[in-house]
């Protein structure tokens, strides 16, 4: 018996401590104002541990809020009441039994008795998205999938709630008494619910407070339940819509059966039994924890087609401002739209029932699948502040800050084009989009510091003297730090590029030299940092030669 209401198992910071302790669900919940955050071996366990935990918890047990005023009165609260204390713990009394993680007949989040027809099991590595298994072992690995990999118990479950929402998909093993089973396996199982999308976190001051940011208010289905509420689970599954939050947040994405064995240091996981589970029929469209991207719907069906926004491997979340600010489709025609829950602290923001000056700090959280989504090839994972008011269209820091992600973006391509123009006069190609490694990459490395301190000072600039103040400030550190870039890329001329090379363009026959290249480089700098005014002596390259062809745009 290892049940988690009474046992620890989540990863805590407490306030002022550096160091983490795992610590019960009662003492989590209880005292959530007196923790920090959550500390996990991996960004992706935070989504997971919320969402089929923590946040289904206190929603059943407490209620949703149902309007503004309500959750701005308990988020103001800063910690739970004496009376929303008691109510947890009767509700975690109530339902000790299924949150027993070895329970013969109903252990929490698996199958009792779930086995194969062959009776197999497999090592618990199935479930660490870290560790490889089967034809993903490296050959010279330090470990094969035939050496153990022993689990503590609080390890095995935070890693059991990781695979229900991040598994990965393809074959899965067939469940005996299964009728969709198929000669002892089950296809065409896809990702768990959070590998279709890139989860969007918001993280307050303490863990009460990140409960909160992540709790929607509004009106709860009657029938929606957490799925410890529901009827033990069997080896039977199905494709539904979910009734609720509760039912998406704790879904089922597969049959898992953990099997414990005493060892020399105590109870310990090293094998497990991991078969197809229940199938959300689409993401639905009131899925708090992500932002949504709008794309054009086939040809025979004319319109938008709503999806979540996906993160990109290495790109910072700052990058994608647009869809992260975006809490309203501007006149229907924007291509983007932000999360729920961050859609929801704008309007709160309005009615002035969230300071404008909060540090909210927003998590960006996703999985980059391999071949047939079989394998998980990457993990993103960012954190950022971002000023509540500039979730609101009518706020000067909402043009503001768009407008820095956006130069910034343009400073890359000016870089880009600029090594694409030397290389075309030493007779070269550009480098490709999507091969090499291209210097606008490192302009944006260097400039993600400038940007991230730009959005932790400006959370607080409620003056728009300060603001115009800081928007300075960053176009001319912005220019140094890209400069540094470019210099390194002008350095690399020879006197090939000097003398330039010819290239037909269009019919037209244009030059390619190293100081149009430059010209062309400052001109488009003087358009992107608009406030920054050029000191003569930083024209360190003048042109020499006079420009008798057209310039490359």
């Amino acid at each position: 018996m290892y049940e988690l209401i009474d046992s620890p198992w989540l990863p805590l910071r407490p306030k002022g401590s550096i160091t983490a302790e795992e610590y019960p669900l009662r003492r989590a919940l209880l005292d959530a104002h007196e923790f920090d955050s959550l500390v996990v071996d991996l960004p992706t366990h935070i989504p997971s541990l919320l969402r089929q935990v923590l946040l289904p918890v206190v929603m059943d047990a407490l209620g949703r809020p149902r309007d503004e005023a309500e959750w701005a009165r308990r988020f103001h609260a800063g910690r739970f009441s004496d009376a929303e204390r008691d109510n947890l713990g009767s509700y975690l009394d109530e339902h000790q039994p299924r949150f027993d993680l070895f329970h013969p007949q109903a252990p929490f989040a698996q199958a009792g008795g779930l086995r194969t027809d062959k009776n197999e099991t497999k090592g618990s590595a199935l479930l660490v998205a870290t560790a490889a298994s089967g034809n993903n072992v490296p050959l010279f690995a330090s470990r094969t999938e035939g050496d153990p990999l022993p689990l503590t118990p609080a390890q095995a479950a935070r890693w059991l709630l990781h695979t229900h929402c991040w598994d990965t998909a393809a074959i899965k093993s067939g469940a005996a008494g299964d009728p969709k089973a198929k000669a002892g396996k089950t296809m065409g199982n896809p990702t768990g619910p959070l590998g279709a999308l890139g989860a969007v976190i918001p993280v307050g001051r303490t863990l009460y407070e990140t409960l909160l940011l992540n709790l929607p208010f509004g009106v709860q289905p009657v029938d929606d339940r957490p799925q410890w509420r529901n009827d033990p689970f069997g080896p039977e599954w199905r494709t539904y819509a979910p009734t609720g939050l509760l039912d998406l947040w704790t879904w089922q994405s597969r049959r898992i059966r953990l099997i414990p064995e005493e060892t020399e240091d105590g109870i310990r996981v090293s094998r497990v039994v991991l078969c197809a589970g229940d199938r959300l029929q689409a993401v639905p469209e009131w899925e708090p924890h992500t932002a949504w991207t709008f794309q054009p719907a086939a040809k025979s069906a004319p319109g938008t087609l709503r999806r979540p926004q996906r993160h990109f491997p290495g790109k910072a979340a700052w990058r994608g401002l647009e869809a992260l600010l975006a809490s309203e489709r501007q006149d229907g025609d924007g291509r983007f739209e932000t999360s729920v829950l961050l859609r929801q602290l704008a309007g709160l923001q309005a009615q002035e029932l969230l300071d404008y000056d909060y540090p909210l700090m927003v998590q960006t959280i996703g999985i980059t699948y391999g071949t047939q989504s079989a394998v998980v090839e990457d993990i993103q994972f960012d954190a950022i502040p971002l000023p509540v008011a500039a979730l609101r269209a009518d706020d000067e820091l909402y043009t503001v800050l768009l407008e820095v992600a956006q130069q910034a973006e343009d400073l890359a391509s000016a870089v880009n084009n600029l090594s694409a123009d030397l290389r075309r006069a030493a007779g070269a190609d550009p480098i490709p989009w999507d091969k090499g490694q291209r210097p606008g990459q490192y302009v944006l490395h260097a400039l993600d510091p400038l940007v991230r301190r730009l959005l932790a000072g400006v959370q607080a600039a409620d003056d728009p003297d300060l603001l115009e103040r800081g928007r300075v400030a960053w176009e001319k550190a912005a220019h140094g730090r890209m400069w540094d870039v470019a210099e390194k890329v002008l350095a690399t001329a020879t006197h090939g590029e000097f003398v330039g090379r010819a290239v037909d363009k269009n019919g037209r026959e244009v030059i390619y030299r190293l100081a149009t290249a430059e010209q062309n480089f400052r001109r488009r700098l003087k358009a992107i940092l608009t406030r920054y005014a050029e000191p003569a002596d930083d024209l360190a390259v003048q042109d020499i030669t006079p420009v008798a062809e057209p310039l490359p745009h």
